[in-house]
C-alpha cells in the first residue's frame, strides 16, 4: 500500500488579526462599533457587520425586494376582496389571471395583466394604487422590526435549550418546561 506524505506549511494570521490593537478608521471595525469623527461636526462613524457572498445586493436590498413582491401579493387580495362585493365580472376576470400566472414576480405579474386587455390594464392600475397605498400608509414598518426581533430571539433561546436538553442528558420534567 501506497503512503500519503502530507507537509503542513504554517499559514501567516489573517491581516485583520493584529497583535497590537490599532486605529485605523478603515477595514475591519475596531470597538465601539461607534465613534465620534475628530471634527466638529456631530457625525458618527458606526460599523455595521459585513456580510460576504451577497455580491450584487445588501442584505436589505434583498428584503426590500421581497417585500415588494410580498405588498404586490397584498395588493392583489385587497383588490380580489373588493372587486367579488361590487363588481362580480372583474374579480372572475382576476381569478381567472390569477390561475394562468404567478404572483411570485409582482412587476411580472403586473406587466402581464395591463397588456392582457383594457379591462385588465384597469385592474393592474387598481392593483399598483392599492400597493403603493399599501406599502406608504398601512404597512406597520415598526411592528415588523418588533416581530423580527421578537421571532429571531424566541427562535435562538428554543434552539439553544433545545440543544443544552439534548447534551446534557436533562429530562423536561427536571427543567420544569
Amino acid at each position: 500500500m501506497e503512503s500519503l506524505a502530507v507537509s503542513v506549511l504554517p499559514v501567516p494570521k489573517p491581516s485583520f488579526f493584529h497583535s497590537k490593537p490599532t486605529h485605523r478608521k478603515k477595514g475591519f471595525p475596531s470597538w465601539p462599533p461607534c465613534e465620534r469623527s475628530s471634527s466638529s461636526s456631530t457625525r458618527l462613524n458606526c460599523h455595521k457587520m459585513f456580510v460576504p457572498g451577497f455580491g450584487e445586493a445588501s442584505p436589505e436590498a434583498k428584503a426590500s425586494k421581497n417585500l415588494h413582491h410580498f405588498f404586490n401579493y397584498i395588493a392583489v387580495k385587497i383588490v380580489s376582496a373588493q372587486l367579488e362585493s361590487y363588481n362580480p365580472e372583474a374579480y372572475k376576470d382576476l381569478m381567472e389571471f390569477l390561475e394562468t400566472h404567478s404572483l411570485n414576480d409582482g412587476d411580472e405579474f403586473i406587466a402581464s395583466l395591463m397588456r392582457e386587455s383594457s379591462s385588465h390594464k384597469a385592474l393592474a392600475m387598481r392593483i399598483l394604487t392599492v400597493r403603493s397605498a399599501y406599502c406608504k400608509r398601512d404597512f406597520e414598518w415598526d411592528n415588523l422590526k418588533r416581530l423580527a426581533f421578537k421571532m429571531v430571539d424566541e427562535s435562538n433561546t428554543k434552539l439553544m435549550r433545545e440543544y443544552v436538553l439534548e447534551t446534557s442528558h436533562v429530562t423536561e420534567k427536571e427543567t420544569g418546561k
